[in-house]
C-alpha cells in the first residue's frame, strides 16, 4: 500500500486554520479580553471579601453579597471567554482507518503549534486570572471549617449564682404573683437578659405548677417556693429551646424533636431522644416576694456530649 493511500482524505494545512470558523467571534478580541480580565479581578476581590467577612463573623447579607458576587463575576467571565474569544466552529474531524505518514503527522503538529497554539498563548493572562480567582475560592471555601473549629462553648458556667434575681425579657423582676398556676415564662438573670453571648445558656423556663412547694428529687426539697420550678431552657438533646408546656400532663416539650420532660420529677425525659433531665436551678422567694437563685446549676446545661456522664 502506497503512502498516498495511508494519508488522510483531506489533509490539514495552514489554510484550514485560516477558516473564519477558527477565529474568535468578537470583532475586537483585545477589548473583550480586557473586559473579561476586569470581571475575573472583581470576582477575585469579591471572593476574598467573603473570606474576610466570614472570618470576622460579619452580617449575613454581607456574606451572601460577597460570595454571590464573586461567583457571578467569575461565571460571567468564563461565559464571555467561551462565547467571544474561542473559535466559533463548526469543527469537522475527518477520520480514516489508516495511519498517515510520519511527514504528514509532523506537518500537522507543526501547524497546530504555529496556528492553534496562539489561541491559548494569547489568553495566558486570562488563564492566570481565572486560576487566581478559583484558587482564592478554594481557600475561602475552607474558612467555614477553620472558623468553626474554635473553642467549645462553656456549658458549665452560667451567670446564675446565689442571690441573682429572675427577670423577664423586659428586665422586670419576677414576683410571686407574676405567673398564674399552670402558666410559665422565660426568665433571665438580672442584667444579662440583653447579653447575646450568655443569653442562651442562662435562659430558664419558670413554671408555676401549683401554689405549694413540692420536691422534684431527693435533696431538692426547698427548690420550688410557692409551687414555682425553674429549669434550663436548653434541651439536653440538641440544645433547642424547650418552649412548650402541657398543663394537664405537666410536661415540658421541646418542639424540635418532641422530647418531653416531667416537671414534677426533676424534668426526667418521658419521651423523645433527650438523653438526660433538664438541669434545675434552685430558687427561693426573698422578703419582698421576688424570685431569686439559691445558687448555680448543679450540672452543665445544654446538649449531652460523649464525655459527659
Amino acid at each position: 500500500m502506497s503512502d498516498q493511500e495511508h494519508r488522510l482524505p483531506v489533509q490539514l494545512s495552514s489554510a484550514k486554520f485560516d477558516d473564519p470558523h477558527m477565529q474568535p467571534s468578537a470583532k475586537n478580541p483585545e477589548a473583550v479580553e480586557r473586559r473579561i480580565a476586569v470581571l475575573f479581578i472583581l470576582g477575585f476581590l469579591s471572593t476574598a471579601g467573603f473570606g474576610a467577612v466570614y472570618w470576622v463573623a460579619g452580617p449575613s447579607w454581607a456574606l451572601g453579597a460577597t460570595l454571590g458576587g464573586g461567583m457571578l463575576l467569575m461565571g460571567l467571565g468564563l461565559v464571555a471567554w467561551g462565547k467571544y474569544l474561542m473559535p466559533r466552529g463548526p469543527f469537522v474531524e475527518e477520520r480514516h482507518d489508516h495511519r498517515s505518514s510520519d511527514a504528514d503527522r509532523d506537518g500537522l503538529a507543526a501547524t497546530i503549534t504555529q496556528r492553534g497554539g496562539n489561541i491559548i498563548e494569547r489568553r495566558s493572562m486570562l488563564g492566570k486570572l481565572l486560576g487566581a480567582g478559583m484558587g482564592t475560592f478554594t481557600i475561602v471555601a475552607a474558612f467555614p471549617l477553620l472558623r468553626s473549629l474554635g473553642p467549645n462553648p462553656d456549658l458549665k458556667t452560667t451567670s446564675w449564682k446565689k442571690g441573682v434575681f429572675l427577670v423577664g425579657s423586659d428586665g422586670r423582676r419576677i414576683s410571686v404573683n407574676e405567673i398564674p398556676i399552670g402558666s410559665y415564662m422565660t426568665a433571665y438573670p438580672e442584667g444579662r437578659q440583653a447579653d447575646d453571648q450568655s443569653q442562651a445558656t442562662d435562659q430558664l423556663i419558670v413554671i408555676r405548677v401549683s401554689d405549694k412547694p413540692f420536691t422534684t428529687m431527693k435533696g431538692r426539697e426547698s427548690w420550688t417556693p410557692a409551687g414555682y420550678v425553674a429549669y434550663s431552657k436548653l434541651c439536653t438533646h440538641l440544645a433547642c429551646p424547650v418552649g412548650l408546656y402541657e398543663k394537664e400532663l405537666e410536661l415540658l416539650v421541646c418542639p424540635c424533636h418532641q422530647s418531653m420532660f416531667n416537671v414534677r420529677n426533676g424534668a426526667v425525659p418521658q419521651f423523645g431522644p433527650a438523653p438526660r433531665p433538664l438541669p434545675q436551678l434552685p430558687i427561693y422567694l426573698d422578703s419582698q416576694g421576688y424570685l431569686r437563685a439559691r445558687g448555680k446549676f448543679d450540672e452543665a446545661v445544654g446538649a449531652g456530649f460523649w464525655e459527659r456522664r
